[in-house]
């Protein structure tokens, strides 16, 4: 019988000596699996590197040579076995492993599991495994001198040769913290003949019947017997079969009637049934010698690039069992710096805060890892699809032998590792690698698919273009894209016809206003963003307790946004949009408010562009990002401690099955193109309706438009039907109660229009306030004049707003510790109060931010 133990005691030490421990001093670690700056941390040998400018204190740590031992004992019954196999599951990055101080393997990728046969090694009684981490910061800079250095976005270029974790080099939302350790499992395996692999994959047609192909893999070509069982949730056998290992492989084949086993959904779209393949290998006399459990799940996922109804190019698209979904979700960077750190809680807390925020994909970014199981394994469970990409990202990769040899292990081993799970339904090459090749006018001719890729100065085509798309054939069935972003067709990777698209036009590149997102939109927007302070707790967290570093351009907070450039790109989008306070408490107000509205703004208007088919011409939009790896002021939209930002909101909003939004825009014609002085300004609201179902809904669609600066109000309303899986277009009008204007200097009157579906029920189904844009040139009501109030019910914890008139952006907050808020970033009109879930509020005053408050 395969018998497998974890190696759990462990101390570790700086070699030679230094900051972190004298010469020969042996420190017990506290966990394990672990790395150097998390024991360090927990014996207060170094500062909280998340605090302050404490990062740059540390940094030696990642430029010393450390080990780490353990001492384990081995009975005589463990060394009758055949095999005795050291495995360890990642080694963070260049370590040298000696058994009984004999030398038995040396690692260069983080990513690698290795498994050593080490029977002939070991000893009855007490042995020790020594592992010896050199500076992976230090190889790398000797490597790339060997190789030459490469062109890259975030980090320092030598990290491109060393294939660790990218994201530890520092990028422009983490710090410089090289981990270093090992930071997955160690165990000893015990075996006569194991179980090296199982192959499971399903096909299901279009007639959603099911084809289940299993094939087994062993260590030798020992003759024997492996049974399959496939497995309900509840235990329930659905089908099962035995079949003779020849070979050193065993196969089975199942076929499942259309109705037989359920199949598996995106969360909003039907359930999430899981179902287990146990394979049991035996011997030739029936005893049991080794035994795999996958969880699986059954669905028909594609990737759709059809012709579209009046626009150029080609869909990009996810179809699960014949439904095409708009996928609107979030990417993932690793939720910290210090990996052996995330829980399985910590993992559930994160992608369950998504699913809450009614988002049903999430892309895993390839700066980051080949996230840990259980990671995959929650996204099985709540319905979350997951773009996955290969661990490439911003840079000019090389391809030289060493580097493609380890690569190619790396790659098969973590496709193998991940490919039973059903909500990943694509791998990506890299991490937009073609845009930095665009950008540094490397040797890229798109409609060259037969060049030997490695002899020019973008070597790394060779990987995205033979070595992973091999790979992934080789093991696995799912689709593969050449890269996030990437076009195809002989298309640069910001055409916005074609494959999916990084929209970074607003903030980076041309910092196209906000309101310009329909005009900037892609068949897929794969990443887009906007910075946004984070929780004022967590800057007080950063701050740790200085005072005087209590102000937006303070020197701790510098350090605590690691964007280049974002003291510009902030106030650029401040200036632009609000009257506002440099007061801390009102900078994150005003950037957080900034952010919720231009995050919904985007997929306001990308959900309008899936029409339904054939004009789904945004088919999914995914924010950069749900979160962040320490605390900080970037682009996520929830922060460290997982406290949602007001854009989480707005988003999940947003993201609702029905919705509805609406436009305004003035349309400026002149009396004839002699003369500039005589014009009409006329402006136009649209109106639309969005429905994410399957089936049709029949509502009433309620508008009101309010003057803000009297009481005048104009209601109307009618009944719609939005169609299944589309939006709908409702309306197309002058705005009502604006005048024409034929004078520049003719200030427009400041009108809010309201729009709400209502069903047949009297619930309201999605809510929008349209209002006029910049809001720094609105003259808000006093507080006075508002009527706002804020009231909680006998539950102590239902909150209701109201007001006499319009409000805009309501943030609501106490003091002390945080309150779970079921919304933020709330638009409010009167008679339409709003209820809102108030967790942990216990009977704490409650404060509300909103604009026009006073504060700027």
């Amino acid at each position: 019988m395969s018998i497998t133990r974890l190696l759990r005691d462990w101390s570790f030490t700086q070699v030679g000596g230094g900051t972190g421990t004298q010469d020969g001093e042996w420190l017990p670690t506290s966990e394990f699996p672990t790395t150097v700056h998390v024991e360090l941390l927990k014996l207060k040998r170094i500062p909280d590197p998340f605090i302050g400018l404490n990062e740059w204190d540390v940094q030696w740590v990642g430029e010393a040579e450390w080990a780490f031992k353990s001492t384990f004992t081995v009975t005589e019954e463990e060394l009758r076995s055949s095999n005795a196999d050291l495995v360890f599951e990642g080694l963070d990055t260049f370590a040298k492993v000696d058994l009984n101080d004999k030398t038995i393997l040396e690692t260069t990728n983080q990513f690698i599991t290795y498994r050593v046969a080490v029977k002939e090694s070991l000893k009855v009684g007490t042995n020790e495994l020594l592992l010896t981490f050199a500076s992976a910061f230090l190889k790398g800079r000797d490597i790339e001198k060997q190789h030459g250095k490469l062109g890259l976005w975030n980090g320092d270029s030598s990290r491109l040769h060393v294939r660790k974790a990218q994201y530890n080099y520092g990028w422009d939302w983490g710090p410089i913290l090289m981990n270093v350790g090992p930071w997955r499992p160690i165990s000893l395996q015990t075996y006569e003949t194991r179980i090296v692999d199982v192959d499971v994959r399903s096909d299901v047609s279009e007639a959603l019947d099911v084809k289940v192909y299993a094939d087994l893999t062993i260590s030798s070509n020992a003759m024997g017997h492996a049974s399959f069982v496939l497995k309900a949730a509840n235990g329930s056998v659905v089908a099962s079969t035995t079949a003779s290992t020849n070979s050193g492989h065993a196969k089975a084949h199942f076929d499942l009637p259309a109705g037989k086993v359920d199949l598996w959904y995106p969360v909003g779209y039907g359930k999430q049934p899981l179902y287990t393949i146990e394979a049991k290998l035996t011997n030739e006399l029936g005893e049991v010698l080794d035994t795999q459990i996958l969880r699986i799940a059954f669905r028909r996922a594609r990737v759709v690039q059809d012709k579209l109804i009046d626009q150029e190019g080609l869909t990009f698209l996810f179809e699960i069992n014949n439904i095409r979904i708009f996928c609107g979700g979030a990417n993932w960077i690793p939720a910290d710096s210090f990996l052996t750190t995330v829980t399985p809680e910590r993992y559930k807390a994160w992608l369950r805060l998504m699913v809450d925020g009614n988002q049903n994909m999430v892309r895993v970014w390839g700066g980051g890892i080949y996230e840990n199981d259980v990671f995959y394994d929650i996204c099985d469970e709540l319905g979350l699809l997951v773009w996955q990409d290969f661990m490439f990202g911003c840079g000019q990769y090389p391809a030289y032998d060493s580097f493609l040899k380890s690569v190619e292990v790396e790659v098969d081993q973590s496709i193998k590792r991940l490919r039973h799970h059903p909500s990943i339904v694509i791998f990506a090459g890299n991490n937009e690698d073609y845009q930095v090749a665009e950008q540094l006018g490397l040797e890229l001719d798109y409609d060259d698919e037969t060049s030997d890729f490695r002899k020019t100065n973008f070597p790394a085509r060779h990987i995205y273009e033979i070595t992973l798309p091999a790979a992934v054939k080789r093991n696995c069935d799912v689709y593969y894209h050449r890269a996030s972003p990437y076009s195809g067709h002989g298309k640069p990777t910001t055409d916005r016809t074609f494959g999916d698209i990084h929209q970074w036009n607003v903030w980076h590149g041309s910092q196209e206003p906000w309101h310009n997102w329909d005009i900037l939109s892609g068949r897929f927007v794969s990443e887009f963003g906007m910075q946004g302070f984070p929780n004022i707790r967590t800057v007080d967290y950063w701050l740790g307790g200085d005072k005087s570093e209590r102000f937006p351009q303070s020197r701790i907070n510098n350090n605590h946004n690691k964007a280049d450039g974002f003291e510009r790109r902030l106030e650029l989008y401040l200036m632009e949009n609000f009257k506002h306070s440099f007061e801390m408490e009102s900078y994150v107000y005003y950037t957080q408010v900034m952010q919720a509205e231009t995050l919904a703004s985007a997929y306001r208007l990308w959900r309008r562009n899936w029409g339904g088919k054939g004009r789904e011409y945004t088919a999914g939009a995914l924010v950069w990002q749900i979160n962040d790896c320490w605390p900080v002021t970037s682009w996520a939209i929830v922060d460290y401690f997982l406290r949602p930002k007001p854009a989480f909101f707005t988003i999940a909003r947003e993201l609702r099955p029905f919705t509805v939004g609406m436009t305004r825009k003035d349309h400026k014609k002149f009396a004839n193109d002699r003369y500039a002085d005589k014009f009409t300004i006329e402006t136009k609201l649209e109106i639309w309706g969005t429905n994410s179902t399957l089936a049709e809904k029949k509502a009433k669609l309620e508008v009101t438009t309010f003057d803000l600066h009297s009481d005048w109000r104009q209601s109307m309303s009618w009944d719609v039907v939005l169609v299944p899986n589309a939006s709908t277009e409702l309306f197309k009008d002058t705005l009502p109660g604006q005048p024409v204007r034929t004078k520049t200097s003719e200030i427009p009157r400041v009108l809010i229009v309201s729009a709400r579906l209502i069903d047949e029920n009297g619930e309201v189904l999605g809510r929008y306030s349209n209002w006029p844009e910049p809001f720094k040139f609105i003259k808000f009501p006093t507080v006075e004049e508002l009527g706002l109030k804020a009231t909680v019910d006998a539950d102590g914890e239902s909150v209701v707003l109201s007001t006499d008139k319009p409000v805009k952006s309501i943030v609501l907050d106490v003091e002390g510790h945080d309150v779970k808020w079921s919304d933020q970033a709330i638009d409010l009109v009167p008679d339409d109060p709003q209820t809102i879930k108030a967790v942990g509020l216990d009977g704490r005053e409650i404060k509300l931010r909103y604009l026009g408050d006073g504060t700027a």
